[in-house]
């Protein structure tokens, strides 16, 4: 089974996941907007990427895992819309795929790798322990939505093991 594990917006990243290794991570594709040139999510690209990694004929044994995320205390509202509008470009592509799509919050697989309370790293960090083969690619400290990407697939598949 095919596992891709999201980490929504615009800085966020999307891990593809098979057999209970990493095949592939991305940094959520992103184009500019507007004459300040802020970054919004690629709806199109994103499309292309999935496209491209999954068998049409298989589209059942296929999950999309989306980190379910909510407004933050103290987040700005721009910020909380634009967050907004990423998880429901995500939503609306994996819908129109006709992908199955489950949604996890952040507590419940933060909880499972024991990274509540912990500093945003730490999901990189549990991530190089649990995947060395992949630590080349978690090399930088901006990576951690990378690591937050991998460790969301992982959660789904070690949680909710489906035979094939």
């Amino acid at each position: 089974m095919l596992i891709i594990g999201i980490d929504p917006g615009v800085s966020g990243s999307i891990c593809f996941f098979k057999d209970g290794k990493i095949l592939d991570v991305i940094e959520m594709p992103t184009m500019n907007e507007g004459k300040k040139n802020k970054k919004q999510v690629n709806g199109s690209q994103i499309y292309n990427e999935i496209a491209k990694r999954i068998d049409k004929d298989k589209i059942f044994n296929t999950r999309v895992v989306i980190e379910h995320v909510t407004a933050m205390p103290g987040q700005g509202v721009t910020s909380m819309f634009n967050f907004g509008q990423s998880f429901g470009i995500l939503k609306g592509i994996c819908s129109a795929m006709q992908l199955p799509m489950y949604f996890v919050r952040p507590a419940k697989w933060k909880r499972y790798f024991n990274l509540i309370n912990s500093e945003k790293d730490a999901s990189r960090t549990r991530a190089i322990e649990i995947f060395p083969y992949f630590s080349s690619q978690l090399s930088k400290k901006k990576d951690s939505n990378k690591a937050d990407a991998i460790l969301i697939a992982s959660f789904y598949y070690e949680t909710y093991k489906i035979e094939d």
